[in-house]
């Protein structure tokens, strides 16, 4: 049985960690390194059984504690071409990725790690590049989207295909609109290449989700611009317009923003 925990979730800091019996990867470590093994040493989780961590993008909030995380556990990092390219521009990461321990993934190339099989797909947004997953273990699948400024069509195959889906619910359109937040920093958020808002996340998860969606978890939820019983108000009201009850149908949870959501066991 494959198990989930996101460890962050949001502008403060994001990674989510995927375990089997034999292996674990990380998705992004843009939360600070103490606090990171201060989690895990909570869950009974060891960090020297992390074999493979993968970056979405070159956001500080994604990728801040990869270089000090891959230089102290001898942990390949793994990203396209482009996203090391940032992860080395970007000054938040003190200690750079050794390039020995620098793996290379492709937008539409499935690779194999371990007991993961894995395949990235392009997410739009403002970074460097930005990437999705699609991971198969343990007899089920995973599919991770953040930092979506909008839906394409590679994504909504990726979203039907899904069993278990963590997927981006990061603002309310008016409480950006209405907000204190200077006029260009709202047009990046609301723009296509910015992120994903409620009704939207809503609508993707409705118009594309099969019968064998069993989990969905919205997840990098502003604090300035969401709240969590909006974001899934918002996500429930949508669902519920075509007859998909939040609860019964399929299991709707927030990922929190700073402190750790689960374990979550997915089958």
């Amino acid at each position: 049985m494959l198990k989930f925990i996101s460890f962050g979730s949001g502008s403060s800091g994001n990674c989510y960690l995927l375990a089997t019996k034999t292996d674990t990867l990380l998705i992004d470590i843009g939360v600070g390194l103490r606090g990171l093994k201060k989690a895990c040493r909570d869950y009974g989780v060891s960090l020297s059984s992390v074999h493979h961590v993968l970056i979405t993008h070159d956001h500080a909030d994604h990728i801040k504690s990869v270089g000090a995380f891959s230089n102290e556990y001898n942990v390949p990092i793994y990203a396209t071409q482009e996203v090391h390219d940032g992860i080395n521009r970007n000054y938040c990461v003190v200690k750079k990725v050794p390039a020995e321990l620098v793996g290379l993934v492709k937008k539409g190339e499935t690779i194999q790690l371990g007991d993961f099989t894995v395949t990235p797909f392009a997410v739009p947004h403002d970074s460097a590049d930005n990437v999705g997953y699609f991971i198969e273990a343990e007899g089920t699948n995973f599919c991770l989207i953040t930092d979506a400024g909008a839906v394409t069509d590679e994504m909504k195959t990726y979203i039907n295909k899904a069993h278990h889906l963590v997927i981006e619910a990061n603002h309310d359109i008016e409480m950006v609109q209405n907000g204190p937040y200077p006029q260009f920093l709202k047009d990046r958020i609301l723009s296509g290449t910015g992120h994903m808002n409620n009704h939207d996340c809503g609508i993707a998860i409705i118009e594309n989700m099969s019968e064998q969606l069993k989990n969905v978890w919205l997840c990098h939820l502003s604090e300035e611009n969401n709240h969590p019983e909006l974001a899934r108000k918002t996500v429930e009201s949508i669902l519920r317009d075509y007859g998909v009850i939040a609860g019964v149908d399929v299991r709707l949870e927030i990922l929190k923003r700073t402190t750790p959501t689960g374990p979550f066991e997915l089958d």
